[in-house]
């Protein structure tokens, strides 16, 4: 069984209404992903994602190009303690 790691996301650029969030959950969805997305009032997108370190990791690559419409300039992970408190992955508003 591999380890499971929690990551916290703060993605800069024009993330936001370019369906950033949306994709964001399909890509979650489609790894095995859980967690949050939300917008910031400063224009940056926030995220936590829990799950085994290598689906973790292929959604914060995911992260890192988002969907067509984005221009991703930068996402800052910090890496924290895996809880296990989500039972899916969620837009957050």
């Amino acid at each position: 069984m591999e380890k499971k790691v929690r990551a916290h996301a703060i993605i800069t650029g024009r993330v936001q209404g370019v369906f950033y969030r949306v994709e964001t959950k399909r890509a979650a969805d489609r790894f095995g992903v859980y967690g949050w997305v939300r917008n910031q009032s400063d224009g940056s997108v926030e995220a936590v994602f829990e799950g085994e370190l290598a689906a973790v990791e292929a959604v914060l690559n995911w992260c890192r190009h988002g969907p067509e419409l984005a221009r991703v300039h930068d996402v800052a992970i910090r890496w924290q303690t895996y809880r296990g408190e989500f039972g899916r992955f969620d837009v957050t508003y």
